[in-house]
C-alpha cells in the first residue's frame, strides 16, 4: 500500500501561431536539436542540451516515412498550416518519478504515447529531461508535441473539421430556408440547400480525452511504482477535484521564472510564494523526518569519512574542489551509459558518497579509476551474458508450464474420449464437443515449443525454473551492483573533465580582462 501521495504535474497546451509559436521551435525546444523552419526561416538552437535524457518520434501505420525525421515531420506541419490563427500542435509536459531509471522511464514513456496517442492517429514527438534546480532537487519529466490534423490512409493530411447535415427527429435531413421566400434555398447550380454544421473530424481536442490522458498517465505510473514497490502514489486530480483544501501553485511562464532566477520578483513569483507560505505547515512533517534521516546517515558515514580524510588523493581533491564550487557533482546525463540504469541519482551527486565510493574502493589515481572501470566493464558484459542466457531459459520453460497448463486439461478431455465407445463415446464427446475441437491445436502448438526429443515433464520445469530464478535474480543483484559501481565511475571522470574545461574557461576569461585593463592603462 502507498503510503505517501504526490499530485501530478500534468499540463496540455496548444500551441498558437497567433501568439508567434512554432512547431518546429518546440520540436527543437523538447528536442535540444538545432532545426530550420521552411515556413518562417528562421533557425532555432537550443540554449541548453545536457538534460536530454531521450528523445524520439513515434508514428501511427499510415504516416510517411520520412516523418520520422523531425525537420520533415514539422516543416510539414507548419507548411499545411495557411492561416495566421492556427494551432499548430498540442504539446503535453508531465512530471515523473525522480526514483525511475532512464532506461525504465524511456519504456514507460513509449508505450504510454503509443497507446494514447498514436494508436489514434497522432504523429508523436516525445522526450525525456532530467533538471536540477538552483537547491539541487532533480526534476525527471517528459514533454510531448502531437500533431492536430489527422492523417488520410494515403498519408496527407486531413481537415481538422468537417461540416455535416442537421437532421430532424426522424434522421432527416433539415431543409435551410430563404427568409425572403420561405422555401428551401438553392444553389448556383440549383441544387437544393441542407441546414450543416461544423464539427471536429477527430475527438482529440474534447476535455474528457485530456482528463482520461492525465488519469491513465497517473495510472501507468502507479502500477509501475507498485511494481517496483516504490510507496508513493500519483493523483492526477486536482486539489478542487479530490475536496482538499489546498491551494495549488500557479504556472510560472518562461520569463517571469526567468526573471525570478536573477533575483528579480514578479507578479506571479510573488503570488507563488503566498500560496507556498500558505502550505507550508503541511510540509513541516515531512522536513523533520527529512532532517532526522539526514543526522542519521550523517552519523553512519562519519567513521567513514574520518579515513577519506587520511586517504586524501587526486580523485578526492578534485570531488573536493567540485564540491566546494557546487555544493555536490554535475550527472553526464546525455553520456552516462550506466547512469541510465541507475534510479537514485542524487545520490551519485552526493560528494560524500562519492568520496565513500572511492575510499571502499582502494582508488587512489585517475589511473586506477579507469583501471576500476575497465574491470567492472568486464564484469558486467560477462554478467549480461549469463543474465540473458538464464533469462532466456527461463522466459522458455515460463511458456512451457503455460501451454501445457491449457493443453492439459484437453488433453486429458481427449484421453477419455478415446478409452470411450458406442453410445458412451457418443455423449461424451457431445457434452465435451468444444474442448475437443481445441484439441488438435493446442496438441501442435504443445509439439512446436518442445525441442527435438524432449518430453513433457511439467515437474521437472517446475524444479528448474526455481532454481534458474534465484541464480537469474542472483545475477540481477550483482548487475546492479556492478552498474552503480560504474555510473560512480562514469561521474566522477565527468566531472573531473567538466572541471578542467570550466577552470580553463575561468582563466581565459581572467586573461582577456587583465588584457583589457593594462590595455586601458596603456592608452589613459
Amino acid at each position: 500500500m502507498a503510503n505517501v501521495t504526490k499530485q501530478a504535474s500534468t499540463r496540455f497546451s496548444i500551441v498558437k501561431r497567433s501568439k508567434g509559436q512554432s512547431a518546429v521551435e518546440k520540436a527543437s525546444y523538447i528536442s535540444r536539436s538545432i532545426l530550420v523552419s521552411e515556413y518562417d526561416g528562421q533557425t532555432y538552437r537550443p540554449k541548453y542540451h545536457e538534460d536530454l535524457v531521450h528523445s524520439e518520434i513515434s508514428l501511427p501505420q499510415n504516416a510517411p516515412k520520412e516523418y520520422a525525421d523531425r525537420a520533415t515531420l514539422w516543416n510539414a506541419v507548419e507548411l499545411s498550416e495557411k492561416g495566421q490563427k492556427s494551432q499548430l500542435a498540442r504539446m503535453l509536459k508531465a512530471s515523473l518519478p525522480n526514483e525511475w531509471s532512464y532506461e525504465l522511464a524511456e519504456e514507460v514513456v513509449r508505450d504510454y504515447v503509443q497507446r494514447n496517442f498514436v494508436d489514434k492517429g497522432m504523429c508523436a514527438d516525445w522526450a525525456i529531461h532530467d533538471s536540477e534546480n538552483d537547491k539541487g532537487q532533480r526534476n525527471l519529466h517528459i514533454h510531448v508535441l502531437l500533431t492536430m490534423r489527422p492523417l488520410t490512409e494515403n498519408g496527407e493530411w486531413g481537415a481538422k473539421t468537417k461540416k455535416v447535415y442537421v437532421l430532424d427527429e426522424n434522421g432527416e435531413r433539415i431543409p435551410l430556408i430563404d427568409k425572403k421566400t420561405g422555401q428551401q434555398k438553392v444553389d448556383k447550380r440549383n441544387r437544393k440547400q441542407w441546414k450543416c454544421q461544423t464539427v471536429e473530424s477527430t475527438d482529440w481536442n474534447s476535455r474528457e480525452n485530456a482528463m482520461m490522458w492525465r488519469r491513465d498517465l497517473a495510472d501507468t505510473i502507479n502500477a509501475t511504482n507498485e511494481q517496483l514497490g516504490i510507496a508513493v502514489h500519483w493523483e492526477h486530480r486536482s486539489f478542487k477535484e479530490q475536496g482538499i483544501d489546498k491551494e495549488p501553485t500557479i504556472h510560472i511562464g518562461a520569463v517571469a521564472n526567468a526573471l525570478e532566477r536573477k533575483g528579480i520578483q514578479t507578479e506571479r513569483g510573488n503570488i507563488n510564494r503566498e500560496i507556498i507560505r500558505g502550505n507550508v505547515l503541511l510540509e513541516q512533517a515531512k522536513e523533520m523526518l527529512e532532517l532526522a534521516k539526514q543526522e542519521v546517515r550523517s552519523i553512519q558515514y562519519s567513521g567513514l569519512k574520518e579515513v577519506a580524510v587520511n586517504v586524501k588523493n587526486e580523485v578526492m581533491e578534485m570531488i573536493a574542489k567540485v564540491a566546494k564550487r557546487k555544493g555536490r557533482l554535475d550527472l553526464p546525463i546525455v553520456s552516462g551509459k550506466y547512469l541510465r540504469k541507475i534510479s537514485d541519482r542524487t545520490a551519485l551527486q552526493s560528494a560524500d558518497n562519492a568520496e565513500k565510493f572511492i575510499v571502499s574502493r582502494k582508488i587512489d589515481s585517475f589511473e586506477n579509476l579507469a583501471k576500476f572501470t575497465a574491470d567492472r566493464e568486464q564484469k558486467y558484459r560477462q554478467l549480461e551474458t549469463v543474465h540473458l542466457s538464464k533469462g532466456q531459459k527461463l522466459s522458455r520453460l515460463k511458456e512451457l508450464s503455460k501451454m501445457y497448463a491449457l493443453y492439459a486439461p484437453i488433453q486429458a478431455t481427449y484421453k477419455e474420449s478415446q478409452s470411450l465407445k458406442g453410445l458412451a463415446k457418443m455423449k461424451y464427446d457431445k457434452e465435451h464437443k468444444e474442448s475437443l475441437a481445441k484439441y488438435p491445436e493446442l496438441k501442435e502448438r504443445m509439439q512446436n515449443l518442445l525441442q527435438q526429443g524432449e518430453k513433457i515433464t511439467p515437474k521437472q520445469w517446475k524444479a528448474e525454473m526455481q532454481s534458474l530464478q534465484a541464480e537469474y535474480d542472483s545475477i540481477s543483484k550483482e548487475q546492479s551492483k556492478t552498474a552503480t559501481e560504474l555510473a560512480y565511475a562514469e561521474v566522477i571522470s565527468y566531472n573531473r573533465k567538466n572541471l578542467a574545461r570550466e577552470l580553463q574557461n575561468e582563466s581565459r576569461q581572467q586573461g582577456e580582462q587583465q588584457y583589457k585593463t593594462k590595455h586601458r592603462a596603456k592608452e589613459l
